[in-house]
């Protein structure tokens, strides 16, 4: 009888499929749903399956392990692996790199924005501030300039935002305010229904998320060039589960990373970028594009100030303010 029992033991063993002798799974946070926004995560779990032969996986949850506001506190504590957040969520949480969020700073193309994100991640300082919560930045997730989706009245002019209650974050807020409209900071998972209920009149979005959080199908009117700024929402991995990875698996994630931005920044010029103009047309949406005179006006009085701002603020937390915002001015004037 044992001699069966054993038999049918190994027999049963030798049926199971052989596991990956090293295999390693980390947990990734994000949140809303599959976007041009998460695209280069996607791309990059694709890329370490396919080059550890299926033995480390990334598990995205969109909305399953944290809130879009505590993905760096997951990352502090190891509840996750790997997270994507936005600066402007908890601007005090990383000082550092809000100064890509400052309006105004003349950054016009994904692959500019990418590069400078990228640049200032490697400053030490950068790297010191999101240190404090155990996070290792690992990309960007470059955004175009944002515009304003708008529900009412279709304003004639900048005046015409005056008084308007506007989902803006970071420096796209103080451009808001400088206005006379009222910016008022939410998650893109919020705004739909924000927008629906008249706590908003106005959302501040990339066109990605104008479509995928539904502020299009609102819509009466949309700015086709006020263009104040965007938001700056790094992908960061908890440094403790990046040291504790094998050589040749921290290879494959580190290794992918370029590959993965280069599908992210093809995807949003081809998928996202080339729907925006036909989908608003389809729905109706009039098109509002202000005059170059005011706009560069609007520039030159909130683009400085913000900046001062922001320099004496942080360099009070002990930031070399001045240097990270000559590097990311000087970077994108070599544009």
């Amino acid at each position: 009888m044992t001699t069966k029992i054993i038999a049918a033991a190994v027999a049963g063993a030798i049926a199971l499929p052989a596991l990956p002798a090293f295999a390693e799974e980390w947990d990734v946070s994000l949140w809303g749903k599959r976007r041009a926004f998460t695209e280069h995560v996607e791309k990059l779990a694709e890329l370490v399956s396919e080059k550890t032969g299926g033995e480390f996986t990334l598990n995205i949850s969109y909305g399953g392990l944290s809130s879009n506001r505590e993905n760096l506190d997951g990352i502090e504590i190891g509840a996750f692996e790997m997270a994507q957040f936005c600066a402007g969520y908890h601007p005090d949480k990383n000082p550092s790199i809000t100064v890509l969020e400052l309006p105004f700073l003349g950054v016009e193309t994904l692959e500019e924005e990418a590069r400078i994100s990228r640049a200032l991640y490697d400053h030490p300082a950068v790297q010191e501030d999101l240190g404090r919560w155990n996070a290792v930045p690992l990309m960007p997730s470059p955004l175009p300039q944002y515009n304003l989706v708008g529900k009412g009245d279709v304003p004639a002019d900048l005046a015409g935002l005056s008084g308007l209650s506007v989902r803006a974050t970071g420096g796209i807020g103080a451009a808001m305010a400088e206005l006379g409209a009222t910016p008022t900071s939410m998650t893109a998972t919020e705004v739909r229904q924000a927008m629906d209920s008249g706590v908003v009149q106005a959302v501040a979005f990339a066109p990605h998320a104008h479509m995928s959080f539904g502020t299009v199908e609102a819509a009466d009117w949309w700015t086709t060039n006020l263009d104040p700024g965007t938001v700056n929402c790094p992908v960061v991995v908890n440094a403790d589960a990046l040291e504790g990875l094998s050589d040749a698996h921290r290879e494959a994630l580190l290794g992918s990373v370029d590959e993965a931005m280069d599908h992210y920044l093809a995807y949003y010029a081809d998928e996202t970028m080339a729907a925006w103009g036909p989908r608003m047309e389809e729905l109706g949406v009039e098109q509002v594009t202000f005059d170059d005179a005011a706009l560069a006006d609007l520039k030159e009085r909130v683009a400085a100030p913000a900046a001062a701002a922001w320099v004496e603020e942080n360099a009070a937390r002990g930031l070399p303010a001045q240097e990270l915002l000559d590097m990311v001015q000087t970077m994108a004037a070599e544009q």
